[in-house]
């Protein structure tokens, strides 16, 4: 069994990872669901290590993963594309997990985000945050961010990866892409250097440590546009998240300069759609107001952002998650269940679907009217709009009826 005959069934079914673990059939994740691949037989020690070391092309792999016991590594098969690789050890066994990359780079249409994902491409400089678990979209999305500025304007762009993902050609802006251990040594130090290196545009792959963190502040701070990852659940747990890396009394600091340079926070979740055509992403996104820059500078208004968020739908194209999964019941993407049980605040889901909002009609009409996707299908269905789903017209948004006959009222 070759890791490569396996690799063109998982890309076949449309799976996004391949888990190879002694003991057990080949399993893929196919639309978020883990499926043994029966048609192959059970793995044992020597099939993990042979495909471990197929992977491993060179020495200097092989020799890390002896010393680490675990390596993150990028394989590609010219018939099928690339894959992102992890090889760990586990209970004296050798194991992989692999994760698909398409050769395609999906537009922000394609992949359904909101439409104001265009509007933050536009800046100039700044910090620019996309943030989810492992698994949600994020690298799908800085892909589909990158390709647009990359067709829209002349820039050079640098990205530093671990490892390299989407591959990218240049087309109007020239772009240099740095794998860690490949061409640099680590995050931090390719970052300093990039200063050197006149770029416009940087995407860091992850602000993993303090070092990362302060150079990409930095990096935005004179005059760079900058993106980078963090796995954390949403806007306030991002800003918390990055001034807690830094010594107590290093922080008011940090909160002023994070305020001057932050763009925007993009926190997604993937959630099953309700045609069973893959899944669509619920997305929380906080564009950088004054209100927003107040609420990051004080440390007892943080707290607030959440609320500052979902008033600004209307205005600056914010939503919070539990707006975008309203917005996607509404649109018959995804089901009741998934929504309520991927909402922040379930209680206040609740009675949002029964009707009792406090808001006006006209403030909740206006929310509505400001949150749009495109009508595309998702990574999962190749971009491509299920036949299911409620036929659009070109460029216009996809607004919520605001007729106040139309109620969803949850089974008692």
């Amino acid at each position: 069994m070759h890791i490569n005959e396996l690799l063109t069934v998982v890309c076949e079914q449309g799976a996004s990872d391949l888990h190879l673990k002694v003991g057990n059939h080949p399993i893929a994740r196919i639309r978020g669901k883990l499926t043994p691949l029966t048609q192959f037989k059970r793995l044992v020690q020597e099939d993990t290590i042979a495909m471990a070391y197929t992977i491993m092309a060179s020495d200097r792999q092989k020799g890390k993963f002896k010393e680490n016991f675990d390596i993150d590594i990028a394989y590609s098969v010219p018939s099928l594309g690339r894959f992102r690789c992890n090889v760990f050890n586990q209970r004296g066994t050798v194991g992989l997990v692999l994760r698909v990359i398409p050769r395609k780079i999906y537009t922000i249409d394609d992949l359904m985000l909101p439409k104001v994902l265009k509007t933050i491409c536009q800046e100039q400089r700044g910090l620019v945050l996309v943030t989810g678990t492992t698994g949600s979209g994020k690298s799908t999305t800085l892909a589909a961010m990158i390709d647009l500025i990359n067709a829209t304007r002349t820039e050079h762009i640098l990205t530093i990866e671990d490892p390299i993902e989407y591959l990218h050609r240049d087309n109007l802006s020239i772009i240099n892409q740095r794998e860690v251990e490949a061409d640099c040594k680590s995050f931090s130090s390719a970052l300093r250097a990039a200063l050197r290196q006149d770029p416009d545009v940087i995407l860091v792959g992850e602000m993993r440590d303090l070092e990362t963190i302060e150079t990409a502040l930095h990096a935005a701070e004179t005059g760079h546009l900058v993106f980078s990852t963090l796995h954390t659940l949403d806007a306030t747990e991002t800003i918390n998240r990055v001034i807690s890396v830094f010594p107590p009394h290093h922080q008011k600091q940090i909160r002023l300069q994070l305020a001057s340079v932050l763009k925007g926070i993009i926190s997604q979740r993937l959630v099953p759609r309700a045609d069973g055509q893959g899944r669509v992403p619920a997305v929380e996104v906080m564009v950088a107001t004054e209100t927003v820059r107040s609420c990051i500078e004080e440390k007892d208004k943080t707290k607030l952002l959440k609320d500052v968020i979902s008033s600004g739908t209307a205005q600056y194209g914010m939503q919070t998650f539990d707006q975008s999964l309203y917005f996607l019941l509404n649109q018959n993407l995804i089901t009741e269940e998934e929504a309520l049980l991927r909402a922040t605040n379930v209680g206040e889901f609740k009675l949002r679907l029964e009707g009792v909002m406090g808001t006006s009609d006209l403030a909740r009409s206006n929310m509505e009217r400001g949150m749009s996707i495109a009508q595309g299908g998702g990574r999962e269905a190749g971009g491509q709009p299920s036949p299911q789903a409620p036929s659009q017209a070109p460029g216009m948004s996809m607004a919520m009826p605001s007729s106040p006959e139309v109620k969803i009222t949850l089974a008692r």
